[in-house]
Protein backbone atom coordinates (compact mmCIF):
# COMPACT_ATOMS: atom_id res chain seq x y z
CA UNK A 1 0.00 0.00 0.00
CA UNK A 2 1.44 3.51 -0.48
CA UNK A 3 3.14 5.31 2.28
CA UNK A 4 0.22 8.09 1.52
CA UNK A 5 -2.35 6.39 1.95
CA UNK A 6 -1.71 4.95 5.41
CA UNK A 7 -3.61 6.82 8.28
CA UNK A 8 -2.01 9.16 10.78
CA UNK A 9 -1.05 7.12 13.87
CA UNK A 10 -1.17 9.32 17.45
CA UNK A 11 1.17 7.20 19.66
CA UNK A 12 0.20 7.22 23.51
CA UNK A 13 3.22 9.87 24.48
CA UNK A 14 1.84 11.94 22.37
CA UNK A 15 -1.44 11.92 23.62
CA UNK A 16 -0.05 12.91 27.08
CA UNK A 17 2.22 15.63 26.15
CA UNK A 18 -0.77 16.89 24.38
CA UNK A 19 -3.09 16.71 27.38
CA UNK A 20 -0.75 17.98 29.92
CA UNK A 21 -0.18 21.07 27.61
CA UNK A 22 -4.16 21.63 27.28
CA UNK A 23 -5.09 25.06 29.39
CA UNK A 24 -8.09 25.39 31.95
CA UNK A 25 -11.62 24.83 30.77
CA UNK A 26 -13.80 27.51 30.72
CA UNK A 27 -15.48 26.06 33.56
CA UNK A 28 -12.51 25.90 35.57
CA UNK A 29 -12.10 29.45 35.21
CA UNK A 30 -15.74 30.28 36.25
CA UNK A 31 -15.12 28.48 39.41
CA UNK A 32 -11.68 29.87 40.07
CA UNK A 33 -13.38 33.32 39.34
CA UNK A 34 -16.08 32.80 41.48
CA UNK A 35 -13.87 31.81 44.56
CA UNK A 36 -12.05 34.74 44.18
CA UNK A 37 -14.58 36.57 44.23
CA UNK A 38 -16.25 35.54 47.45
CA UNK A 39 -12.79 36.35 48.84
CA UNK A 40 -12.71 39.56 48.06
CA UNK A 41 -15.97 40.86 49.02
CA UNK A 42 -14.87 38.85 52.54
CA UNK A 43 -11.94 41.18 52.76
CA UNK A 44 -13.73 43.92 51.90
CA UNK A 45 -15.93 43.44 54.43
CA UNK A 46 -13.13 43.12 57.12
CA UNK A 47 -11.96 46.65 55.41
CA UNK A 48 -14.68 47.93 56.13
CA UNK A 49 -15.17 46.80 59.70
CA UNK A 50 -11.35 48.35 60.24
CA UNK A 51 -12.34 51.82 58.91
CA UNK A 52 -15.50 51.58 61.50
CA UNK A 53 -13.27 50.92 64.33
CA UNK A 54 -10.76 53.64 63.70
CA UNK A 55 -13.19 55.81 63.39
CA UNK A 56 -15.30 55.54 66.22
CA UNK A 57 -11.99 55.03 68.33
CA UNK A 58 -11.19 58.75 68.77
CA UNK A 59 -14.69 58.91 69.60
CA UNK A 60 -14.66 56.59 72.25
CA UNK A 61 -11.41 58.03 74.08
CA UNK A 62 -13.26 61.85 74.16
CA UNK A 63 -16.39 59.91 76.04
CA UNK A 64 -14.18 58.24 78.22
CA UNK A 65 -12.03 61.66 78.63
CA UNK A 66 -15.57 63.36 79.14
CA UNK A 67 -17.02 60.97 82.03
CA UNK A 68 -13.61 61.29 84.11
CA UNK A 69 -13.27 64.96 84.03
CA UNK A 70 -16.79 64.86 85.11
CA UNK A 71 -15.48 62.84 88.26
CA UNK A 72 -12.65 64.97 89.19
CA UNK A 73 -15.43 67.80 89.07
CA UNK A 74 -17.43 66.01 91.58
CA UNK A 75 -14.59 65.39 93.63
CA UNK A 76 -13.33 68.90 93.78
CA UNK A 77 -17.29 69.81 94.84
CA UNK A 78 -16.37 67.32 97.62
CA UNK A 79 -13.66 68.75 98.57
CA UNK A 80 -14.46 72.35 98.46
CA UNK A 81 -15.20 74.13 101.97
CA UNK A 82 -17.78 76.43 100.25
CA UNK A 83 -20.29 73.43 99.26
CA UNK A 84 -21.78 71.31 101.98
CA UNK A 85 -21.87 67.40 101.42
CA UNK A 86 -26.15 67.21 100.71
CA UNK A 87 -25.47 69.72 98.07
CA UNK A 88 -23.56 66.55 96.36
CA UNK A 89 -26.63 65.56 94.35
CA UNK A 90 -28.69 66.13 91.45
CA UNK A 91 -31.04 69.59 91.71
CA UNK A 92 -34.07 67.40 91.60
CA UNK A 93 -32.80 66.33 95.18
CA UNK A 94 -31.87 69.31 96.27
CA UNK A 95 -28.38 69.26 94.75
CA UNK A 96 -26.57 71.42 92.70
CA UNK A 97 -26.07 68.99 89.67
CA UNK A 98 -28.49 69.81 86.84
CA UNK A 99 -30.54 66.70 85.78
CA UNK A 100 -31.21 64.98 82.57
CA UNK A 101 -28.80 65.01 79.23
CA UNK A 102 -26.96 68.61 78.92
CA UNK A 103 -24.63 69.64 76.00
CA UNK A 104 -21.37 69.93 77.06
CA UNK A 105 -20.37 73.17 78.25
CA UNK A 106 -17.35 74.16 80.59
CA UNK A 107 -17.43 75.06 84.58
CA UNK A 108 -18.74 78.46 85.23
CA UNK A 109 -17.83 80.80 88.42
CA UNK A 110 -17.93 77.71 90.66
CA UNK A 111 -15.18 75.43 88.74
CA UNK A 112 -17.91 73.10 88.85
CA UNK A 113 -18.97 70.90 85.62
CA UNK A 114 -22.26 70.37 84.86
CA UNK A 115 -24.26 72.37 87.22
CA UNK A 116 -26.57 75.81 86.36
CA UNK A 117 -23.28 78.33 86.57
CA UNK A 118 -21.85 76.53 83.31
CA UNK A 119 -20.49 78.56 80.55
CA UNK A 120 -19.15 78.88 76.72
CA UNK A 121 -15.80 77.03 76.51
CA UNK A 122 -13.29 79.18 74.63
CA UNK A 123 -10.96 77.67 72.05
CA UNK A 124 -6.85 78.01 72.37
CA UNK A 125 -6.76 80.95 70.53
CA UNK A 126 -9.82 82.42 72.75
CA UNK A 127 -12.66 82.68 70.67
CA UNK A 128 -15.50 81.25 71.94
CA UNK A 129 -16.52 77.48 70.25
CA UNK A 130 -18.77 77.08 67.62
CA UNK A 131 -22.73 75.72 68.58
CA UNK A 132 -23.29 78.06 71.23
CA UNK A 133 -19.82 77.72 73.21
CA UNK A 134 -20.40 74.05 73.50
CA UNK A 135 -17.02 72.41 74.47
CA UNK A 136 -14.94 71.70 70.95
CA UNK A 137 -10.93 70.47 70.65
CA UNK A 138 -8.33 72.73 69.23
CA UNK A 139 -5.67 71.23 67.21
CA UNK A 140 -2.54 73.14 65.53
CA UNK A 141 -3.31 73.71 61.81
CA UNK A 142 -0.77 73.70 58.52
CA UNK A 143 1.40 75.81 60.53
CA UNK A 144 1.91 72.84 63.45
CA UNK A 145 0.81 76.13 66.19
CA UNK A 146 -1.53 75.94 68.43
CA UNK A 147 -3.52 79.36 68.84
CA UNK A 148 -2.93 80.31 65.66
CA UNK A 149 -5.63 81.90 62.68
CA UNK A 150 -5.17 78.57 60.75
CA UNK A 151 -6.06 75.89 64.04
CA UNK A 152 -8.90 72.99 63.43
CA UNK A 153 -11.84 73.53 65.30
CA UNK A 154 -13.77 70.32 66.35
CA UNK A 155 -17.01 70.74 68.38
CA UNK A 156 -18.16 68.24 70.40
CA UNK A 157 -21.52 69.32 69.72
CA UNK A 158 -22.60 65.55 69.15
CA UNK A 159 -21.85 64.60 72.54
CA UNK A 160 -24.33 64.92 75.84
CA UNK A 161 -23.41 63.94 79.18
CA UNK A 162 -25.88 63.20 82.25
CA UNK A 163 -25.02 63.17 85.80
CA UNK A 164 -27.31 60.95 88.25
CA UNK A 165 -26.01 60.86 91.87
CA UNK A 166 -27.94 58.27 93.94
CA UNK A 167 -28.89 57.55 97.43
CA UNK A 168 -27.05 54.56 99.08
CA UNK A 169 -29.05 52.72 101.42
CA UNK A 170 -28.36 49.63 103.61
CA UNK A 171 -29.38 46.27 103.37
CA UNK A 172 -31.91 44.20 105.73
CA UNK A 173 -35.13 44.35 106.34
CA UNK A 174 -35.26 48.10 107.02
CA UNK A 175 -32.78 49.79 104.80
CA UNK A 176 -31.46 53.06 106.23
CA UNK A 177 -29.82 56.28 104.15
CA UNK A 178 -26.40 55.66 104.41
CA UNK A 179 -25.52 59.98 104.91
CA UNK A 180 -22.03 59.71 104.00
CA UNK A 181 -22.12 57.45 100.81
CA UNK A 182 -23.34 58.21 97.12
CA UNK A 183 -23.46 56.51 93.94
CA UNK A 184 -22.36 58.65 90.75
CA UNK A 185 -23.55 57.37 87.13
CA UNK A 186 -22.32 59.64 84.78
CA UNK A 187 -23.54 59.03 81.38
CA UNK A 188 -21.70 60.17 77.85
CA UNK A 189 -24.19 60.07 74.89
CA UNK A 190 -23.18 60.59 71.28
CA UNK A 191 -24.43 59.43 67.79
CA UNK A 192 -20.91 58.26 65.75
CA UNK A 193 -21.14 59.14 61.62
CA UNK A 194 -21.43 55.31 60.81
CA UNK A 195 -24.53 54.78 62.61
CA UNK A 196 -27.77 56.02 63.10
CA UNK A 197 -29.04 54.91 66.51
CA UNK A 198 -27.12 56.82 69.38
CA UNK A 199 -24.12 55.12 71.80
CA UNK A 200 -23.69 55.51 75.75
CA UNK A 201 -20.79 54.93 77.85
CA UNK A 202 -21.50 54.51 80.98
CA UNK A 203 -19.18 55.77 84.25
CA UNK A 204 -20.05 54.36 87.98
CA UNK A 205 -18.71 54.94 91.16
CA UNK A 206 -19.19 55.51 94.21
CA UNK A 207 -18.22 59.18 96.70
CA UNK A 208 -17.73 59.67 100.24
CA UNK A 209 -18.87 62.74 102.36
CA UNK A 210 -14.76 62.24 103.82
CA UNK A 211 -11.78 63.19 101.74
Amino acid sequence: MDAAMKKPTISMRTFRYAAAQGGFSLIEVMISVAILTIGSIGLLGVFGLAVKATQTTQEDMVSRQLAAETMESIYTARNSAEIGWPAIANVSNGGIFVDGLQNIKCAGPDGILDTADDASCLTASGATCPNGGIECLTEPGPDGVLGTADDVVLSLANYQRQVQILPLYTTGANPTLIQTLAQVSITIQYTPPSQSTPKQYVLNEYVSAYH
